[in-house]
């Protein structure tokens, strides 16, 4: 199972040091979602983070920054231009999917998808599964994809936990990715390394 995290949506100071110690810990993917800062904010932020682990972060805006600052690969929100765009120099691509049909449509064309919310999320209190996309539904759906589509990594998002993040790979995803139950967290790096275990204990 796949373990990704993903920054709070203001910038924290703490960020680059926390996010180094993830590294370290084996964290291998990082989604930078700060929709409210500037190019030149984000820039900054980046060279904050070890040079070492910069590969291994995918940014939700300023796409361009992708290629001038050797970064992971883009990520896009669930919109219909999402599809249309690939990095120029064949970095990850991603995608967010709140329904069925979204999810179905990205299947075999990106190289993951963060599909949400599967239960209640921690870092926006309220706001959890929908009626019309019930993780019985997706777990249907990801049981019948085609080899193709398996390509793509269904990362389930939203309120996950160490203590429920094992049934997401029961719902048949591929990997979790996290906010709330790190960055919440008084100790970050704690926080995270008991969601690796959690997982791993899940995989024995």
């Amino acid at each position: 199972m796949k373990l990704v995290v993903i920054t709070p949506e203001a910038i924290d100071p703490r960020e680059p040091a926390v996010l180094g110690a993830l590294f370290a810990a084996g964290l291998e993917r990082c989604h930078v979602r700060k929709p409210f800062a500037s190019c030149e904010e984000l820039t900054t932020w980046v060279r904050a983070v070890p040079a070492e682990f910069r590969a291994r972060l995918v940014l939700h805006q300023h796409h361009d920054l992708v290629a001038e600052l050797a970064l992971r690969g883009c990520h896009w929100r669930d919109d219909a231009h999402a599809s249309l765009i690939s990095p120029a120099d064949g970095g990850l691509t991603s995608r967010s999917c709140h329904d069925l049909a979204t999810l179905r449509a990205a299947l075999g064309r990106f190289d993951s998808v963060l599909v949400a919310p599967i239960f209640p999320s921690i870092s926006k209190p309220g706001h959890g599964p929908r009626a019309d996309f019930p993780p019985a539904k997706i777990s249907e759906l990801l049981a019948t994809r085609t080899v193709m589509e398996r390509h793509t990594a269904v990362i389930a998002l939203g309120g996950i936990t160490a203590e429920n993040a094992p049934r997401c790979a029961d719902l048949g995803f591929d990997g979790v990715a996290v906010l709330g139950a790190v960055w919440h967290a008084a100790d970050p790096v704690r926080a995270f390394a008991q969601l690796q275990l959690s997982l791993a204990c899940h995989a024995a």
